[in-house]
């Protein structure tokens, strides 16, 4: 009687055993296969918007520094020059007489999107300035996320 009530004991805990086991290799290894698979199909698509939101930013910002060279201009009748640059917006250029700035919220001139600094000239080729950057590459020209954003091409 012991002996059999000992069996019964033993096959109840056997079979707790049996339920707590892990995942086997086989089972880890499909898990895996499906999250690559998964990331394979999306994280392209991810990375395709985290572009087209670079280039968007870009533009705002481009956008924005014209509107503060606009208010630049009607204080102190003209553009900052190229030597100048758009420090002007932040920092009395020199003796600049009309100067009421500074003329953005924040206390530096944005780079652009990739970490460089937007390129300002005045006078420009395309208007009384140009401002661009040379977008993911960093270099004049390109197509895609390389190409130019420029104040003159919207």
């Amino acid at each position: 009687m012991i002996n059999n009530i000992l069996t019964r004991v033993s096959r109840r805990k056997s079979s707790a055993r049996q339920s707590e086991r892990g995942f086997t290799l086989v089972e880890m290894l499909v898990v895996i296969t499906i999250i690559a698979l998964i990331m394979a199909l999306v994280g392209p698509r991810v990375l395709n918007y985290l572009t087209d939101a670079k280039i968007k930013t870009a533009k705002i910002q481009i956008v924005s520094l014209e509107h503060a060279l606009d208010l630049y201009y009607l204080d102190a009748n003209r553009y900052p020059t190229s030597s100048e640059g758009l420090r002007a917006l932040i920092e009395r250029p020199g003796v600049s007489v009309g100067w009421n700035g500074p003329y953005l919220k924040s206390d530096a001139i944005p780079n652009d999107p990739w970490g460089r600094p937007y390129i300002y000239r005045s006078p420009g080729e395309h208007g009384p300035y140009d401002i661009m950057s040379y977008g993911a590459d960093g270099q004049e020209g390109g197509t895609g996320a390389d190409a130019d954003i420029t104040s003159w091409g919207k």
